[in-house]
């Protein structure tokens, strides 16, 4: 298996206690992540060790993205291990305060790329619209926290 980093950023004019709240109230996720619906499975959805799933598609086509959150440091950060298939590796999510006011998000997925080289491959091909996906995440996030 191949490792493949991912990173994307955008401002925002919510502090980051407030960015927070929202990036974390998982039944909210589909107002802002592109194509994407999250539910906690296990625990409160608030803590090490929560297990969520999310489900990214339209209609019945897509895929189920199952995580533990393995990083519980509001409002600074969340971070996820992914379980699953076809996911795996880990994310985070970072939200830091900007000199000024408000704050920067930033997303980073370091993710597991399967089938070998046919997989790398394919990987290069999506990677821009995947990084335009999560940035365009990133401003409906920056949007429905600065309301």
């Amino acid at each position: 298996m191949t490792r493949s980093h991912i990173s994307v950023s955008v401002d925002a004019h919510a502090r980051p206690e407030q960015v927070f709240s929202v990036l974390t109230d998982w039944s909210r996720h589909d107002e802002w992540m592109v194509l994407t619906r999250a539910r906690i499975t296990a625990g409160n959805g608030r803590s090490t060790g929560s297990r969520l799933a999310a489900f990214t598609g339209v209609g019945p086509l897509g895929f189920l993205d199952t995580m533990e959150i393995t990083e519980w440091d509001p409002p600074r950060s969340v971070g996820v291990r992914h379980t699953g298939r076809p996911v795996r590796g880990t994310g985070v999510f970072r939200v830091l305060p900007r000199e000024g006011g408000g704050s920067t998000i930033i997303w980073e997925e370091d993710l597991d790329l399967p089938f070998g080289a046919a997989g790398r491959l394919g990987w290069l091909a999506v990677r821009p619209l995947n990084a335009a996906l999560f940035r365009l995440s990133l401003r409906r996030l920056a949007a429905l926290s600065d309301r």
